[in-house]
């Protein structure tokens, strides 16, 4: 009993927080590959917002490879063509010609204003590749990092995507990954949207070592073997290694990039990243835990639902009945006070342990 009357003083005293937002850059780095993870809804809300230019040579194909091997039919999940028929993304590939280093280093801004600038452009996503030019001075890096900060403030309504350069074998401290740090500051720093190209070959499926530290380059190589060629002989039969004509490099390498392409993809079109989880019975609140902050609006929703929604109704329903009143308010406090004597019955949650 004196339990009880604790949590009641609790309940009293609990506060209304409120939650903040902020904008934060998107990187799409090794840890963006597993589709799984990715809502169906969002890559269809992707492809029906937008209509993609992608400026690339043979580097840059890796990721459209990795593409092809989930496109599947027409109409299908991961579908896409120039026109973006039958519900698919539109993707002008190779359009504008070049990459961000050939020819020069200036070209291929001037190619997107240019395709931007004409009254038939339908064009809200514009993203380019290096092909090994990345590997080059500060000063140059910095060229190309105020070229898409003026494409950024010029074009309001378009997405520009940073992308980093591919692997070299330079290691850690080799300039290459010094510039790739310069254009993932520059990114982390004002928000941008960053493919990060290098950082995803850095990485095989189970992200535990990361093999740009010990030399690798673009084909997967690096001081101990090929992670690509180990990864796929210890998982045989696994999609992610299902063969391709991957430029430079190894199937596993552009299965990834491809992957990687449609976590972006969802993450704009306003998928926050997070994978959707099992409700926990009790956790009305929707925030992982079983509290008194559980049982306040439990309390509440009982007294005035439309005032009071609970994220997942089924977790205030503690006795499996198929509706919330009081006495799930009571079983939720009993089990607070005594999780042993009490038991949490919701039909459609978890039970946390």
């Amino acid at each position: 009993m004196k339990k009880e009357m604790m949590l009641i003083i609790e309940m009293v005293a609990i506060l209304a927080m409120v939650p903040s937002a902020c904008a934060d850059a998107i990187i799409i780095d090794h840890t963006c590959t597993d589709l799984s993870e990715i809502p169906d809804e969002w890559i269809e809300e992707a492809k029906a917002m937008f209509n993609m230019s992608y400026g690339h040579t043979s580097h840059g194909s890796q990721i459209v490879t990795g593409m092809s091997l989930l496109r599947g039919s027409s109409g299908s999940l991961y579908w896409y063509d120039n026109d973006g028929t039958n519900g698919g993304l539109s993707l002008h590939d190779g359009t504008p010609s070049g990459d961000l280093g050939n020819p020069g280093r200036y070209i291929w801004a001037t190619r997107t204003r240019t395709m931007l600038d004409d009254s038939n452009n339908d064009r809200n996503v514009v993203m380019w590749s290096w092909c090994g030019q990345a590997d080059t001075t500060e000063a140059n890096m910095q060229i190309y990092l105020d070229l898409m900060s003026g494409l950024e403030t010029d074009y309001p309504g378009v997405t520009f995507i940073y992308m980093t350069g591919h692997l070299t074998g330079t290691g850690k401290d080799g300039n290459l990954n010094q510039r790739n740090n310069q254009i993932r500051a520059h990114c982390i720093a004002n928000n941008s949207v960053l493919f990060d190209f290098a950082d995803i070959e850095s990485y095989d499926p189970d992200g535990d070592t990361n093999f740009m530290e010990l030399y690798a380059n673009d084909n997967c190589d690096y001081n101990d073997g090929n992670w690509a060629g180990k990864w796929c002989a210890a998982h045989p039969g696994s999609d992610l290694c299902s063969s391709c004509k991957c430029a430079h490099s190894q199937s596993l390498n552009c299965n990834l990039k491809g992957r990687a392409f449609w976590h972006m993809m969802a993450r704009l079109a306003g998928w926050d990243g997070s994978q959707p989880e099992q409700p926990i019975c009790g956790d009305v609140t929707d925030d992982g835990s079983i509290d008194t902050v559980d049982l306040v609006l439990l309390l509440k929703h009982c007294v005035n639902p439309t005032g009071n929604p609970i994220a997942h109704v089924c977790t205030g329903d503690i006795d499996g009945n198929g509706y919330i009143n009081v006495l799930d308010v009571r079983l939720l406090m009993g089990y607070l006070t005594n999780p042993t004597g009490y038991s949490l019955n919701c039909l459609c949650a978890g039970v946390r342990s």
